[in-house]
């Protein structure tokens, strides 16, 4: 396993300047997962967010998946709003992630406003996103 430090640059926490994106990182603590282990399975309440440090994770929601590789993230939505997970998340091989407590998540971004601004540009751009996909497929 390596110990290199993930980067956030893609999806909620892209445009953060890169002291920012390490801020958040050190919110977080390391944990490590064998492969075929349960990261956390749909149902489970959601109360922290991972980044993949080193490995792969296979996110499953629905029936559909994805993988997961060093420096993505998933479990984002309970770090602003917990609640049960709507995703089941396995380690593919061994997993080394970062994991974010929303309640220290929620402390970094009171001492970063500029970080809360950003992310919540990035959100309204995946609701469009979703509500573009939920009326094609309607159509």
């Amino acid at each position: 396993m390596s110990d290199q430090t993930p980067t956030l640059s893609t999806g909620l926490f892209k445009g953060l300047a890169p002291e920012d994106a390490d801020g958040i990182l050190q919110a977080g603590e390391r944990l490590s997962f064998p492969a075929g282990q349960a990261i956390f399975e749909a149902g489970d309440p959601g109360d922290a967010m991972f980044v993949i440090a080193d490995g792969q994770a296979r996110v499953d929601v629905g029936g559909r998946f994805h993988i997961m590789k060093p420096g993505d993230f998933f479990g984002e939505m309970a770090l602003l709003a917990p609640g049960p997970r709507m995703a089941t998340v396995k380690a593919e091989s061994d997993v080394t992630a970062v994991k974010i407590g929303a309640e220290d998540f929620q402390a970094f971004l009171l001492a970063h406003p500029a970080v809360a601004v950003s992310m919540m540009k990035q959100l309204v751009i995946r609701l469009r996103e979703v509500e573009q996909r939920i009326d094609a497929w309607m159509a």
